[in-house]
């Protein structure tokens, strides 16, 4: 199957709730008014289309010179397997800014090998204050 990839200047709700359940990323979809919010307050959205429908995505927030946080890497479980997760950080890391810019990410302890397995750098000096809700 042909994926492509692209930068998007918007995501809409619905597709992003129908790769986060599709996916198992555990995200709020019950509660469209907050995805709604987390939509309209990103500044990157990176895509993953096979016959223009949305399969993956990684939703970040950046300053595209400093800092980037990869908030969302979702990729249907149907797709899974095929380099999309992998594809989509390196093309958010590009569109961050490259190499002046740190991108990182919270992994789901479940996504942890995933992450590893791309020999993604691991950092031991994060500090965070959890959602409460």
């Amino acid at each position: 199957m042909n994926t492509i990839y692209a930068r998007e200047d918007f995501l809409a709700a619905d597709e992003y709730i129908d790769v986060c359940r599709k996916s198992g990323i555990n995200r709020p979809v019950d509660d469209r008014s907050r995805v709604e919010r987390m939509l309209a307050h990103s500044n990157l959205y990176v895509t993953a289309r096979q016959d223009g429908r949305l399969v993956g995505f990684a939703r970040s927030l950046t300053d595209f010179c400093w800092c980037c946080y990869l908030s969302d890497l979702a990729v249907d479980k149907a797709c899974q397997g095929q380099g999309i997760g992998k594809r989509l950080i390196e093309e958010t890391r590009t569109a961050a800014g490259g190499a002046i810019t740190t991108t990182l990410l919270l992994s789901a302890p479940t996504a942890v090998s995933f992450y590893q397995g791309m020999k993604m750098p691991q950092a031991d000096n994060c500090f965070l204050y959890r959602r409460q809700k």
